[in-house]
């Protein structure tokens, strides 16, 4: 007997095939291509920014009125304890007193309820003064 022949079949060397490498490398390109062409399209808001002005700023405190909202609801006109009824009259009167814009400083207590603060603030804008700063972070004694 002679031998039977077993055809042992070759085995394939691998091989990487450039075309589909080329179709994903082009792919890749067109798609940066066309992400950097859409940035030149988005739209920005316009923002105002602060201009510097000629006059030197005065450090005058007079000037300014802290309006102070404690916890319990009570109101201090530069630290002197007021009611909210009296608020609007001397509003208005130191808006007529006030040489320029009149400057307010609304400051509360860590403790003092929102809804104060807002009565507070909605009798500015009924007096007719449409600018105010908030403080946000309360270092005084209030009426103190």
């Amino acid at each position: 007997m002679e031998g039977t022949k077993i055809k042992v079949a070759q085995l394939k060397k691998a091989r990487i095939e450039i075309i589909p490498l080329i179709d994903v490398i082009f792919f890749l390109l067109a798609t940066f291509v066309l992400f950097t062409l859409s940035l030149n399209r988005i739209v920005s808001v316009p923002v105002n920014l602060p201009v510097p002005s000629d006059k030197p700023k005065t450090d005058d405190k007079d000037e300014m009125v802290i309006l102070q909202v404690s916890a319990e609801d009570s109101l201090f006109w530069n630290r002197e304890p007021i009611e909210f009824s009296e608020l609007r009259g001397r509003l208005t009167a130191y808006k007529t007193q006030v040489k320029g814009e009149p400057r307010i400083m609304v400051s509360n207590d860590e403790k003092a309820k929102f809804g104060a603060a807002v009565r507070a603030l909605d009798e500015i804008r009924s007096a007719g003064i449409e600018s105010f700063s908030v403080e946000t972070s309360n270092t005084r004694a209030t009426g103190k």
